[in-house]
């Protein structure tokens, strides 16, 4: 790079107009796309070269005008100190059986990552088999998923480096704690399976240098590794070269009879394949076809496999297919579809627990392996519960609730008495009882009722003065359900409001709410949360000048989205890792595999204009901004960083007013899993800080 340029971008700065700070100035470039005859320009498209010098000197410019401003703001001190405080208690998993053995996960309170022990039993003190926090200095190396061979002598487990969602994979005997040579690399979206002397994984092959972050990921395969070889000898189990878009993942049951094999393409629907273990020549059958539908194995019982699937059930039934004759019209329904959406099924001490979601608050209820009611886990009140863990057939059991003023509380089940128990309950420095949680219906912009969660300390005057922060996500049949989050509670604290809508898009009433908030219907989703913020304000709870809304990935989009259409109605927008550039996501990483949710700029004339019409990126014009700070991180492989470099970009530009437009881009972090404690503190400190500066909470 000449040193012309980079003296321009670390130095020369540009001021729109009316605003008070400087920012770098980012080049333009005459890139034009012609899309169904419409010309787009494309001007920061040279952003999307993360490997690039000229991008990581905008990176650095960029966060040195945004850390100078943020440690410029009152209170920064009194923030990090009490979210230190409130996250400085012990933490413990839902214990959970494998092969035998008995697994937790603990932290002390400020470690950076959880920490894996075992025991014998669940009366046991737990033994510590892997602490994550040795694997690297800083935190950033992260434990994302494990499994144990059947006689529970290895114990194989995945970590991830800096937040990124590419895996490796090891092998340590659990007896004396050593490591075997075993490495696997180049694992993504992957689970790992144990069988008799290897295991089953997903991989892709191995990018080029300097593109593992960007480049579209095609071509997952599934192997079986054999332990104490190399992984150039692994066997290929299934492949389909024909498709390369599409994502292969194995499971086994419990007894290791059988392989389950998931088929996709997207964050929804799936075909599913299965083949008989114990018999080596064996077909590979296919019990489901993708991709309308879910098909979800749960377990194996009286030789039938039993199956979560909205297939003929927006809001989701079990039906279970005879092995004795495996075929996809040979099935019976098991449990019937209700009024509430069956989120998910647990198989423990021979019996079902269906957890459902009612006005997305958690129900689960207790069936036999043929259906028959036989009763309900008794939950407190406005809570998400945890999947009920186990074995196959003993009668102990655990669960976990949370809500937003209660943090995971762990609760031993019997199976057989149905009586809970409490297993660990945290110790928390603030009253739960000081706080209010409860549930709103408010009408979105065609009449459609929407369920909105609303958090605040008891005793707050509905008088409009209170600063508020709404979240939403809205996509991919995610649900939004009541969880307890540190971060969120400090806020609360501070005296703000916090509500969570449960918008169209998401998974709450099923697969039609859903699809309510795809494609050509995706507006809902920002219609409903317009209509979030507008009730908020009309109810008393706050005004324009004190309402933050906040979201992040899908939800990033939403607030990028919402920010443009109705930047009059909020006073600071935080787009994390958003999904900006509806044009192009689709040619990075896994982007590919969202258009089941928002369809394609080369679908049609008609999906484009959509797509058009509200992308973050294209939609950004002159006009007054409210606040913005934009966070991504420099190894998000999920949703790249080049969405947010150009939006922040595009916002910079046209913004005719004079509040702060920033993006702050973490280093050694990715799409959010795996992040270590210290990096959260110090992100929220600098999101609140900011956030009660605009909004005027002043810091007790």
């Amino acid at each position: 790079m000449n040193k012309i340029l980079l003296l321009t971008i670390l130095a020369m700065a540009f001021g729109c107009k009316n605003q008070s700070i400087d920012y770098p100035e980012t080049r333009k470039d005459a890139v034009k796309d012609t899309i169904f005859g419409v010309e787009i320009e494309d001007p920061y498209r040279w952003l999307e070269d993360d490997n690039s010098e000229e991008t990581a000197q905008w990176v650095e410019a960029q966060n040195k005008v945004t850390f100078e401003y943020l440690e410029s703001l009152p209170g920064r001190e009194k923030i990090k100190n009490r979210l230190t405080e409130l996250w400085d208690y012990p933490k413990t998993g839902t214990p959970f059986n494998v092969s035998g053995r008995w697994f937790i996960f603990k932290n002390d309170g400020l470690q950076n990552q959880s920490v894996l022990y075992t025991m014998e039993s669940p009366d046991d003190e737990p033994e510590l088999i892997m602490d994550p926090n040795t694997l690297s200095d800083d935190g950033t190396v992260a434990f994302s998923g494990m499994d144990v061979s059947p006689e529970g002598k290895y114990l194989v487990y995945k970590i991830a480096r800096s937040g990124s969602d590419w895996n490796e994979i090891f092998v340590m005997d659990i007896e004396t704690r050593e490591l075997l040579d075993d490495h696997i690399e180049w694992v993504k979206f992957s689970g790992v399976s144990c069988y008799a002397d290897g295991f089953f994984y997903s991989a892709y092959e191995q990018p080029q240098t300097g593109q593992e972050l960007s480049v579209s990921n095609q071509g997952q395969k599934i192997y079986f590794h054999k332990y104490g070889t190399k992984q150039e000898q692994d066997e290929l189990i299934f492949a389909n070269p024909e498709q390369p878009n599409r994502m292969y993942s194995a499971g086994i049951d419990s007894r290791y009879k059988y392989l389950f094999i998931v088929e996709s393409e997207s964050t929804s629907g799936n075909g599913l394949y299965i083949k008989k273990l114990d018999s080596g020549n064996s077909n590979i059958i296919k019990l489901a076809e993708g991709f309308e539908n879910d098909f979800s194995p749960i377990e194996i019982a009286d030789n039938k496999l039993l199956v979560n699937t909205n297939s003929g059930a927006p809001k989701y039934r079990v039906i279970a297919f005879d092995l004795n004759n495996p075929a996809p019209d040979n099935f019976t329904e098991v449990i019937p579809e209700s009024e509430n959406t069956l989120q998910n099924v647990s198989f423990c001490g021979n019996k079902l627990f269906a957890h459902y979601m009612e006005d997305a608050k958690s129900k689960i209820n207790i069936l036999s392996t043929t259906g028959q009611h036989l009763g309900s886990v008794n939950l407190p009140g406005i809570c998400s519960a945890g999947n009920m863990r186990g074995t196959y057939s003993e009668t102990t059991a655990f669960y976990s609730y949370s809500s937003y003023n209660t943090p995971g509380t762990i609760l031993q089940y019997d199976t057989e008495t149905g009586k809970s128990e409490v297993f660990f309950e945290p110790e928390v420095k603030f009253n739960p009882e000081d706080f209010i949680v409860k549930q709103d219906f408010y009408e979105s912009k065609d009449g459609t009722k929407i369920p909105m969660f609303i958090i605040h300390k008891k005793g707050i005057e509905l008088n409009g003065t209170n600063p508020a922060m709404l979240y939403g996500y809205g996509g991919f049949n995610i649900s939004l359900t009541p969880s307890y989050s540190t971060s969120v509670l400090y806020y609360i604290e501070q005296g703000g409001v916090y509500a969570v809508a449960n918008l169209r898009g998401g998974g709450e009433y099923g697969e039609k709410w859903h699809k309510a908030g795809t494609k050509m219907q995706k507006q809902n989703v920002f219609n409903d949360f317009i209509a979030a913020a507008e009730y908020l304000i009309d109810t008393g709870y706050t005004n324009s000048e004190k309402l933050t809304i906040r979201g992040g990935s899908n939800g990033g989009l939403l607030v990028g989205a919402v920010t443009n259409q109705r930047p009059d109605l909020i006073k600071v927008a935080l787009p994390a890792v958003g999904v900006m550039d509806m044009l192009r996501y689709h040619k990075f990483t896994i982007g590919y595999a969202w258009a089941s949710d928002y369809g394609r700029a080369d679908d049609s004339k008609e999906m484009f204009d959509y797509l058009l019409g509200y992308s973050p990126l294209h939609t950004v014009k002159a006009q007054d901004y409210p606040a913005i700070l934009a966070t991504t991180a420099d190894h998000d492989d999920r949703v790249v960083p080049a969405h947010t470099f150009k939006y922040i970009s595009r916002v910079q530009e046209l913004n005719t007013g004079d509040l702060p437009t920033l993006v702050r881009i973490d280093v050694k972090a990715g799409h959010g899993s795996g992040k270590p404690t210290s990096k959260i503190i110090e992100e929220y400190t600098d999101i609140y800080a900011f956030v009660f500066h605009h909004t005027g909470i002043k810091v007790e």
